[in-house]
Formats: structure tokens, sequence, C-alpha cells
């Protein structure tokens, strides 16, 4: 039963120390994509650890599921791993973690369901705002012009994606700064952005108190701006992108002196005409490398028992 604990302990270390670690690193905002996956592999890892943690706690609390988990394995590999000394706590352990995955599993299908309704709810005013012509049949990706004074350009994905900008944005953007804010969005799309705010948001409103998945929600909302900023800087040029943001949100008022939602635009804009250098390419490889290791430590710490004493 020692396995099963060590695991747990271990999601619920990396829950709370790996945020306040990320917080304090000043490489984030520099390399925003390498970012995203270590924060990527620290869910993961966290995820990981309490779904085997599950696992062997039911296998050591009831002979049926241990029967399933360790069909093809040598009997050997079952007493390596000490089940039967698990007690009342082995069977309480597996169930709080089976509730927090059908609840993990709750949450993501709610926000599939908020996901695709909102996305109806979309492109149907959408449709009505900018209908197709007689005879005109919607391609499989298309960029719609809006009437519109407010300077705006989004991106709305589904298997239909569209590339939506209003008037007030052809109007207010000069020379390469429309194609930038369109390369802006089209990183957005290329990177699938959305299926990463999707499922940090449902672990965050589904487990509101640990403080991994709040803080995973937040930078993923950050960081995904930054990476796209880096993908349109790439090709535009950092002034030209943060040019154009200023352009779309001054009079939004996020450039005043009251917080608003889109607070984050001066800082995305300070850093843009900074240029602050990128990480060697040496440190990039040796940061995800070690994000990738993170997954893989509860896999060892459940495996090693059982590879033990087959050798």
């Amino acid at each position: 039963m020692m396995v099963p604990c060590v695991l747990l302990l271990l999601g619920a270390l990396a829950a709370v120390v790996a945020p306040r670690l990320l917080a304090r690193a000043d490489w984030p905002e520099r390399e925003p994509v390498v970012a995203l996956w270590v924060w990527q592999c620290v869910v993961a890892g966290v995820l990981l650890s309490f779904a085997l943690s599950m696992t062997l706690s039911a296998s050591a609390a009831w002979q049926a599921v241990r029967g399933r988990v360790f069909a093809p394995a040598p009997n050997g590999v079952v007493e390596a791993y000490a089940l039967g000394v698990g007690g009342p706590w082995a069977a309480g352990t597996a169930l709080l973690l089976a509730c927090g995955a059908v609840w993990t599993a709750a949450m993501l299908t709610q926000e599939i369901r908020r996901t695709r309704a909102r996305r109806k709810r979309r492109r149907t005013e959408l449709l009505v705002r900018s209908p197709l012509l007689p005879g005109e049949q919607p391609g499989p990706e298309r960029l719609v012009v809006l009437e519109g004074t407010r300077p705006d350009a989004w991106w709305l994905p589904g298997a239909a994606p569209r590339l939506v900008i209003t008037t007030g944005a052809l109007q207010r953007l000069k020379g390469r700064q429309l194609d930038a804010v369109l390369a802006h969005e089209q990183g957005h799309a290329a990177a699938r952005h959305d299926w990463l705010l999707h499922c940090s948001a449902a672990l965050a409103t589904g487990f509101p108190q640990v403080p991994v998945f709040a803080a995973f929600r937040d930078e993923m909302h950050r960081l995904v701006e930054l990476a796209a900023d880096d993908v349109a800087s790439r090709r535009f040029g950092r002034l030209t992108i943060a040019l154009a943001l200023v352009e779309l949100n001054e009079d939004r008022g996020v450039f005043g002196p009251c917080p608003t939602p889109q607070a984050q635009v001066p800082q995305r804009v300070h850093r843009l005409l900074t240029a602050t250098p990128r990480l060697t390419a040496g440190r990039r490889l040796r940061l995800t490398a070690a994000a990738a290791l993170v997954p893989v430590v509860p896999l060892l710490v459940a495996f090693i028992p059982g590879l033990s004493a087959l050798g």
C-alpha cells in the first residue's frame, strides 16, 4: 500500500508547489510556448498521479479489481506491491479519487456542451450580420468582414473556422498592422489554443480550491496571447503588432488607471516594445526535457516495484 500513498503525495505536492515555482520564474514571458508545455506537463503529472493512486488503491481494496489490473502479471509482481495490507484506507482513498475522476469528466463534458452552444450562438449571430450571398457556399475557412465602428478581430474555431474582423478595425489598422492581427489570430488557430482554454476552465471550475488548476486556467489565458503575439511579431515585427494592439484597444479604456477585463493588453504591448531576448536554445531544450519528466515520475513510481520483481 506504500506505492498508492507515494503517488497521492506526489500529486498533492505538485499541485501546491508547481504554481508557486512557476510564478517566481522570470522566463515564461520570454518563452510562452515553453511555458505552455511546462504547465501541460505539470497538470498531466498531477492527474496521472491521482489516477495511478486510485487504480492501485482500488486493487488493494477489492480482489475483483486486483484480478483485472494484475491479470497478466506473475504472482511475484502482485506481492511486490503489498496490496493486501491496505486496510480500510485503501477503499476510502479509491472511492474519493474515483469521485474526483467522475467529477472531472463531468466538468469536461459540461465545458464541451457550453462551448458548442456558445459557438452555435455566435455562428447564428454571424450569419445574421453577414449572410451568404445567393448561390454562395460556405468554404472550409474564410475571412468575414462585419460592419461595425468598434475595432475588433477574433477567430471563431470549429468545424468551419472563421476569421472575423470589423470594418472599424480595417479603418484603424494601418500598413502591415492588419496582417499582424490576422497572423496573431491564425497563431491561435494553428496551436489549437481553444482546447487549452476549455480544459483549463473545466478543471478550475470543477476544483476551485486546487491551486494548480486555478493557476493553470489563469496562465493559459495569458500565455496563449503571448504565444500568438510572438507568432505575429516573427513575421511582421514587434512594433507592428504592438501598434496594432494599441489601435484595437485604446478606445476600451485598457490603458487608463482603472482595471478592465483587458488589463493584460498594456503588459503585452510593453513586452513587445522592450524586446527581451529569448532564452538560449540549450536552456529551452533543458526546460522542455525537465517538464517532460514530470508525468514520467509517477509512472516510474507505479511500475518500479513490478519491474523490480520481474528482474
